[in-house]
């Protein structure tokens, strides 16, 4: 049988804790503080799945006159192989458990590890044991640890522990003030983001290495920009964008795209242009950022002349990119003609098997009344458990009056699980008009109640 693999972190804390051991054997010789039965030291603390952990020693009982001296006793270090079952069973709380037995002292590396294992997985029970851990030892952490102690509370949800620890730090630094306003605007409490931010501001003690080009400082801005779109806090966005002014990010991608997000999202296109004809240089996601709120104010006829401009730039377009462009076909007036060459160029690209740009096609198929197109599109898609393209290939048929097409696609649709939108279902109603058809809908919501 296949035993799973051990996390990197418990191998490399198992393999520093049985060095210690190798160091401590004068110690454990001296003071006998294990119970040596039988040449090994049990562990009999460990919980029921651990029972069957014991480090072997060769630490045989002999008559006194004949134990060699302890300078020519030779141990060899004990080995865990990395897919053992004793490996894949050691936990962060097992380690700091034998470290504790063997009254050892933890490294801060070891710490160090431990913390990003907890980080990693998100285990919010072993993070809180392991800081409290720390706080057992008498270690004073450093910035550096505190920082990743921070990291791991805002990774495992904790949020309200992170900030408790955050006001208590006496030094605080960027990547400490990003990992709290990171913390806050991923659990959308975008107002306590701003807060914060507003706070580190007036820290004069901050601003002697305030860089806004380099990380963490620019996730910083990003973040915040982030809060001010939901927020609805334009003007502080717009205090942000004059306080960047003040140095070059023309080259700083990163920055320029959420700045034009921004404007974008407050709806001021205006500002979005100004910012992406100032820039240096464009990348597709400067590109696509453009295309997206030129189509969300729903100029469309501007939205095909971005895509054509992005190719006689040389940029090549993603699958963001062709989703927003088919949005803007589909609700064009025309015969599906400019859809259809941006079909193609997906094709060129290799993009068109992507959900993204199948559900856009589907979509701007059917609103164009090119149903037969839509249907192939969707029958060619793999992953049918997006509801979208369900949703849109029924919208299609409803809107060009495909009654009975709809019905049956609806059949189709509780048949494969899906759950169509009530809005749907009484457009059908509404479209085909006859008691027969509408006691069909009638059938299938009851279906899906």
């Amino acid at each position: 049988m296949e035993t799973a693999s051990a996390s990197p972190a418990a191998v490399y804390c198992a393999d520093a804790s049985f060095k210690l051991i190798n160091k401590s054997r004068r110690y454990i010789h001296k003071h006998n503080n294990c119970n040596i039965n039988g040449g090994c030291i049990s562990v009999s603390h460990y919980p029921p799945s651990m029972s069957a952990l014991q480090i072997q020693l060769p630490l045989q009982r002999r008559p006194k006159r004949k134990q060699p001296h302890p300078h020519h006793l030779k141990i060899p270090p004990p080995t865990i192989p990395p897919n053992s079952s004793t490996a894949a069973a050691t936990t962060t709380s097992d380690v700091l458990r034998l470290m504790d037995i063997l009254s050892l002292p933890i490294p801060i590396d070891i710490y160090a590890s431990l913390i990003k294992e907890c980080t990693d997985t998100c285990d919010a029970t072993r993070a809180i044991e392991l800081h409290a851990h720390i706080n057992r030892s008498g270690l004073r952490p450093s910035l550096s640890l505190l920082n990743r102690l921070l990291l791991m509370y805002v990774s495992c949800g904790l949020i309200e522990k992170a900030r408790q620890m955050f006001d208590k730090m006496a030094i605080k630094d960027s990547n400490s003030w990003a990992a709290m306003i990171a913390g806050y605007a991923d659990n959308d409490d975008y107002g306590e983001a701003i807060h914060l931010f507003v706070e580190m501001q007036n820290h004069r003690q901050y601003y002697h290495n305030f860089d806004v080009l380099k990380f963490p400082v620019s996730w910083i801005i990003v973040c915040i920009l982030k809060a001010c779109v939901h927020t609805m806090n334009a003007e502080l966005g717009r205090q942000i964008h004059g306080w960047l002014s003040k140095v070059d990010t023309s080259m700083d991608l990163f920055l320029s795209s959420s700045l034009i997000n921004f404007y974008g999202q407050c709806g001021c296109l205006e500002g979005a242009n100004f910012i992406f004809d100032h820039m240096s240089g464009h990348n597709t996601v400067i590109w696509t950022a453009k295309v997206v709120n030129h189509c969300r104010e729903e100029r469309f006829d501007e939205v095909l002349d971005i895509f054509k401009e992005m190719g006689r730039a040389g940029i090549k377009s993603n699958s963001f990119t062709f989703s927003s462009i088919l949005r803007a076909c589909a609700r064009m007036r025309g015969d599906g003609r400019c859809g259809e060459q941006v079909h193609a160029n997906s094709i060129k690209l290799g993009v068109e098997s992507d959900i993204y740009v199948q559900c856009g096609l589907v979509d701007m198929y059917g609103k164009c009344g090119l149903l037969k197109d839509a249907r192939r599109v969707f029958e060619m898609i793999e992953d049918k458990t997006n509801a979208v393209c369900w949703n849109a290939m029924l919208t299609g048929y409803i809107q060009h009056g495909f009654c009975i097409e709809a019905i049956k696609f609806l059949y189709q649709m509780k048949a494969a699980g899906m759950q169509p939108q009530e809005s749907l279902l009484n457009e059908v109603r509404f479209a085909c008009g006859s008691q027969a058809l509408e006691s069909k809908t009638d059938g299938i919501c009851i279906g899906y109640e």
